[in-house]
């Protein structure tokens, strides 16, 4: 397989090899926010070959801080469409496969995850976090899964690591409690060992109890997402 214009200077770093395989690569990416839609552009400008996005959400003005498809033109299109749109402007030789769906254990049937050389989490959700941790597990499919990247403000802290190894994130202990009831015993993540920033959100006196939407700054999650996307390519390149 050749390699064409748009990924040279790609292959004068991987190489022409790998670069012709990560062409024959799948890629499943669940969540297309502040974390994944830099995951799924790096994805689409690398040369993967087939990437299926899973997304339920619609973009909101709220997102254009930090979210790579969220713009005044994009308000209100569901992310996954918005991703398409990108997406084949960068690569038209992408095979992408959308599906706007909340992930979960009972929709997993409708997407073909059998097919997946390597599965993305960047999703939200805790339960649909450990079910997707639990499916690869069992199907023995290399999985990455984003802990948490609101609040915090300096991106050169991001680590990937094992999840056993995380310490200051409020949303991997609670993976790493979880994991272990289920006696699933690694999981690998990028996450940050900064201390979660305190917020200049007042407290509203009506929602006694209840936790604001986290912080975000763009240089944030942004970075998180670049070094996922890396080392996605550099698994796949080295035979994950």
């Amino acid at each position: 397989m050749s390699i064409n214009e748009r990924f040279c200077r790609s292959s004068y770093l991987l190489g022409e090899e790998n670069l012709s395989l990560l062409q024959t690569k799948t890629v499943v990416l669940f969540g297309l926010g502040g974390v994944g839609s830099y995951i799924a552009e790096a994805l689409a400008r690398t040369g993967i070959g087939r990437l299926i996005l899973v997304d339920h959400d619609h973009i909101a003005r709220s997102n254009i801080n930090r979210q790579l498809f969220a713009l005044e033109s994009t308000i209100g299109q569901l992310k996954t469409e918005a991703a398409r749109a990108r997406l084949l402007d960068i690569n038209p030789d992408l095979q992408l496969e959308v599906y706007p769906l909340f992930f979960s254990e009972e929709t997993a049937s409708s997407l073909p995850l059998d097919e997946a050389d390597y599965l993305v989490d960047a999703i939200d959700t805790v339960t649909a976090k450990l079910f997707l941790a639990e499916y690869a597990y069992h199907h023995q499919i290399p999985l990455l899964s984003a802990m948490g990247a609101g609040n915090k403000l300096d991106p050169t802290q991001f680590k990937i690591t094992d999840i056993t190894k995380t310490s200051m994130c409020p949303l991997a202990k609670a993976m790493r409690t979880a994991l272990r009831k289920r006696k699933i015993p690694h999981l690998k993540v990028v996450y940050s060992p900064e201390p979660p920033a305190a917020s200049f959100l007042p407290a509203d006196p009506e929602k006694k109890g209840s936790r604001p939407a986290p912080g975000s700054l763009a240089y944030v999650p942004s970075v998180m997402g670049l070094i996922m996307a890396s080392e996605v390519i550099r698994d796949l390149c080295n035979g994950a």
